[in-house]
């Protein structure tokens, strides 16, 4: 067996799987030197078999991708889950010459799909959602000249809720939100409404950040709150959250970038400038379904952090979060809080509190834990990492489709 690249293959597949060299090492039970050691080819020349196994365990792939040049497959799990499929049709069927549904009964589905999507109840929305593509879109093309802008409006806010839904499962449907997000910038667009301009404007910042591309998704966030501001300030606090959002969605893409000290700067300054203008909008609020106020600044501030993967930070950032203005957010936040908890508890080696925070996430959003990839892969991790998993996470993995 040619082990001369092992080294480098186990870097290759690391840095695809994002884990650090002290996560990787972590969850080996090794040292980060370790890693460094091994993936430098200068601590044996021959691995042991169930160092290497183990390894291929972690990082998720078959033990033929460490020990062979053979070009990598595909990652598992590339193609969109099976719930989505619906939406993703939807997107791309023609418009048919039925008489479209009256804005009116699209707007109350577009509420009722919210609320589901704040409640984490994705396959509501796995359900609803074509119908609610297809007459939207039917409503837009053919709306009077006179209600042309409510329809728009509309068609946009559909777009990007089937953009947020989409990117819950991350790369599996990163091309199919992004041309839901481009849509809703178009519409929006032709609405004239700079509240629906500057809520997809964040969606396309978000799906750039999912193609790679998060300098553009933080050049092209800030200079829509540049240009947007004015007409925003005037629409109040629906307004304000508006552009409170567009300076998280700049943070968000500015820590998905490798550390450095000018990135950690920027994303906190843009943290900072949507904690401003929270303090301006004057207390937590759910316009346009944003929750944005001062308790989403902090939650922003704390995955910044964990993004950076600064987890002492984030930990300690958590402590300054209001309890009882956390219970009052939507369980879609409070249950993307418990995961963050999760993560950083693992970047600091708090294996039972990792565990802990998934388990509370998991009993106040089952489909938030069980049906995202990256939370998944998260429970993979904590499970991974802990030596004698209890039976409630061995549960939880079993519910996930993991092996316990």
């Amino acid at each position: 067996m040619d082990t001369s690249g092992i080294g480098r293959r186990i870097a290759y597949w690391r840095d695809r799987r994002g884990f650090t060299q002290a996560d990787f090492g972590q969850l080996m039970g090794q040292t980060r030197r370790w890693v460094q050691d091994i993936e430098g080819g200068q601590r044996q020349q021959d691995p042991r078999l169930s160092v290497l196994v183990r390894a291929a365990d972690v990082l998720r792939v078959p033990l033929e991708q460490l020990v062979s040049d053979t070009p990598p497959a595909p990652p598992p799990g590339n193609a969109p889950p099976a719930d989505t499929l619906g939406v993703i049709d939807a997107l791309y069927s023609p418009h048919s010459d039925t008489d479209p549904p009256p804005l009116a009964v699209l707007q109350r589905r577009l509420v009722y799909c919210c609320e589901a999507f704040q409640a984490c109840h994705y396959a509501t929305l796995a359900r609803e959602l074509p119908a609610l593509i297809i007459g939207a879109g039917q409503a837009a093309s053919s709306a009077p000249v006179g209600a042309q802008s409510e329809a728009q409006a509309v068609l946009s806010r559909v777009y990007q809720l089937v953009t947020s839904y989409l990117h819950k499962y991350g790369a599996t449907t990163a091309i199919q939100a992004a041309l839901a997000a481009d849509r809703a910038l178009v519409a929006a667009e032709k609405s004239g409404d700079p509240v629906q301009i500057g809520a997809a404007a964040r969606r396309v910042a978000k799906s750039l950040v999912y193609q790679r591309r998060q300098e553009t998704a933080v050049e092209f966030a800030t200079a829509a709150a540049r240009r947007l501001e004015g007409g925003l300030v005037e629409q109040g606090p629906l307004g304000l959250s508006t552009l409170g959002m567009l300076y998280l969605s700049a943070a968000l893409a500015a820590s998905s970038q490798d550390r450095t000290t000018a990135r950690v700067r920027a994303a906190a300054d843009y943290v900072d400038e949507a904690g401003e203008v929270a303090n301006r909008q004057g207390g937590d609020l759910d316009e346009d379904y944003t929750q944005f106020g001062p308790t989403n600044v902090g939650l922003h501030r704390v995955d910044m952090l964990i993004r950076f993967e600064d987890g002492w930070s984030a930990l300690e950032a958590a402590e300054n979060l209001d309890r009882e203005a956390l219970v009052g957010m939507s369980r879609e936040r409070q249950a993307g809080h418990h995961v963050a908890m999760a993560r950083a508890s693992l970047l600091t080696r708090r294996k039972e509190d990792a565990a802990t925070a998934l388990l509370a996430a998991d009993e106040l959003a089952p489909e938030e834990v069980r049906g995202t990839p990256s939370t998944v892969n998260l429970v993979k991790d904590v499970v991974g990492a802990t030596p004698n998993p209890g039976s409630r996470l061995r549960a939880l993995a079993e519910h996930c489709g993991l092996p316990a």
